[in-house]
């Protein structure tokens, strides 16, 4: 989830810098649960940043911010095969461990979590976390399952890592609201840290799946970031007017060529993630999430009404 500064633009957060001390040192590596368990009573304060692995830039922030409030930091690179659906990209999803190991050693992570499959789901999972009414809108409603997937596997990473905090991108409004939701509800002890979004220079918010988009593809997408800069721009309107200034330049998205494919565009409650009314006042979050070619992009920005 992007900040909005006083001039209404969506920051472009830099990474923060590494911390010098920790920087290079090899993580331990850790395939099984016996193997975290051995690692754990050394660990101190423990913060966990759950990924899937292709470390970008903002992977890279979140462990920069875990840093700063934890004694050690924990990564887990696992790709969910629970928050997939059958006609998503599991099977391509990009898997660089190597690489993904070398950028771990280059933040200073004192733990990469990298199971197998089998480890994570010995057998049939017949019991999952659901995510109540929160799940079922937005993503909830394209994509089926997803935050059933999402919530199972974290919470089964917070069994087996242990951590005292967790952190995770904004960039993910919903996934973020959901999983503090189920902390909350669960009683589940751990203290989850949001991390605003990072952005690539050109204002695209940074994900795995922009290595999928051609160079007419991207410039097709940044329509997104626009979109959300202009209902920025248009807060002093209300609601209505922050979605047709947002819908303004979606509109126009539409008829590029590749033209962008709108699954949503929403102002939604920051908590309970339904759609806030006309006269609305509070914290809110302005999200969309489009196709471009065969890449599905989400991107956010907050606004206080």
């Amino acid at each position: 989830m992007s900040e909005q500064d006083p001039q209404g633009r969506l920051n472009q957060q830099d990474p923060a810098p590494a911390r010098t001390p920790a920087a290079g040192r090899t993580p331990a590596v850790a395939r099984t649960p016996e193997e975290l368990a051995r690692l754990r009573p050394g660990l101190g304060r423990l913060a966990l940043v759950p990924t899937m692995g292709a470390l970008h830039i903002g992977h890279r922030t979140l462990i920069a911010a875990a840093r700063e409030q934890a004694d050690s930091v924990a990564v887990s690179i696992f790709v969910n095969p629970l928050q997939f659906g059958p006609n998503e990209d599991f099977d391509r999803y990009p898997r660089p461990l190597d690489a993904d190991l070398a950028a771990c050693a280059e933040e200073g992570v004192d733990v990469v979590y990298a199971p197998a499959v089998e480890t994570m789901y010995p057998g049939e999972q017949m019991v999952t976390v659901h995510p109540g009414r929160m799940g079922g809108v937005l993503e909830g409603e394209f994509r089926p399952g997803f935050f059933d997937g999402v919530l199972t596997v974290v919470a089964k990473l917070f069994h087996m890592v242990r951590p005292d905090l967790a952190f995770f991108g904004q960039k993910d409004a919903q996934q973020l609201a959901v999983v503090r939701r189920m902390v909350r509800d669960l009683g589940m002890g751990v203290a989850i840290v949001g991390v605003p979004t990072v952005r690539d220079p050109d204002g695209l918010a940074t994900s795995s799946r922009n290595a999928y988009l051609s160079p007419k593809e991207r410039e097709s997408a940044l329509a997104l970031s626009r979109a959300l800069l202009a209902g920025a721009d248009a807060s002093v309107t209300g609601p209505v007017g922050i979605l047709s200034a947002a819908r303004a330049v979606l509109a126009a998205a539409a008829t590029a060529a590749p033209p962008v494919s709108v699954d949503y565009l929403a102002l939604v409650d920051a908590q309970s993630f339904t759609e806030v009314p006309g006269d609305f006042r509070g914290d809110a979050v302005l999200v969309v999430a489009a196709r471009v070619g065969e890449t599905r992009l989400i991107d956010n920005v907050p606004l206080t009404l």
